[in-house]
């Protein structure tokens, strides 16, 4: 066996190879960049700030006035595809109720490797600290949530040794949520992605935030649609199961209906299921 009970890349493309899961992927990609561009005209942005040396790390961020709670959102597209500017879309919820929404971007597999991208992510979360002020934000309430490949990233986010690594409190991020994420990078060395993400085992390990549980940790919320692919369900049960293990506070929200593509467009509407669990974690309801 490659992996689990999966014996040829085949049967674990059929998992892993999330574009064959609806029957056209390029419909989604059109609606994230249609509503990421209403959301820039409905709200104020400032767009392209720079929290490191390189072109690709920058964040978009949607101001929602003075001593907002802020909400960080990591992008998915398998470490390898897409950028932070066409997911401005998920600020129109939590800016509709006076949160500060961060969009952070982040260079792509191949050119850097996931543990660049999880640097990257990590240290647009400290710029976003010690930053949030200048928009308005509150640096003492920060939530952060991802999704897919975003989702791991905000997993490794949640073991990161703030103080140590940055000299920051270690409390930094107040909760968390993951959607739709990758928790186990173990199979994907054997999967039709391997080319673009060049994963060596001493990275997978690294980078399984199945195994870097930490001892403590914010109150998580791990999300995912009832109409995804069974490993992606499974990876996120497995990780709340590790998780709770611990004695970490966590909740599960299975989206009915939704794939995962759709998944997040409740995004759009406070209102919303997943929306209103994140604006819950925020201090909002």
């Amino acid at each position: 066996m490659l992996y689990r009970n999966f014996a040829t890349q085949e049967e674990l493309d059929a998992q892993y190879d999330l574009s064959r899961s609806v029957p056209d992927v390029d419909v989604y990609s059109a609606f994230y960049e249609r509503e990421s561009e209403k959301a820039r005209a409905a709200f104020g942005s400032r767009l392209g700030l720079p929290f490191g040396p390189t072109l690709a790390e920058h964040v978009d961020v949607y101001p929602a006035g003075a001593d907002a709670p802020v909400f960080v959102y990591v992008h998915g597209g398998y470490w390898s595809r897409r950028t932070g500017r066409e997911f401005g879309f998920v600020a129109r919820g939590p800016v509709s109720r006076g949160v500060a929404t961060v969009v952070t971007n982040y260079a792509l597999c191949p050119d850097v490797t996931i543990d660049e991208i999880v640097r990257q992510t990590r240290a647009a979360v400290a710029w976003v600290y010690r930053n949030a002020r200048s928009f308005g934000g509150d640096p003492d309430r920060i939530h952060v949530a991802g999704h897919s490949a975003g989702g791991h990233l905000v997993a490794m986010l949640l073991s990161t040794d703030w103080e140590d690594l940055y000299g920051l409190p270690a409390d930094i991020v107040k909760g968390a949520s993951v959607v739709s994420g990758i928790f186990d990078l173990a199979p994907l060395p054997y999967t039709l992605l391997q080319p673009k993400l060049q994963l060596t085992w001493d990275q997978v390990r690294r980078n399984s935030p199945i195994l870097h549980v930490p001892d403590a940790a914010p109150p998580l919320l791990v999300a995912y649609g009832s109409e995804e692919p069974e490993e992606i369900q499974r990876q996120s049960e497995d990780f709340l199961t590790a998780w709770r293990s611990k004695s970490l506070a966590a909740d599960r929200l299975v989206i009915p209906g939704k794939n995962h593509y759709d998944v997040i467009d409740g995004f759009l509407d406070a209102d919303s299921p997943l929306c209103s669990a994140v604006l819950g974690r925020v201090g909002l309801e």
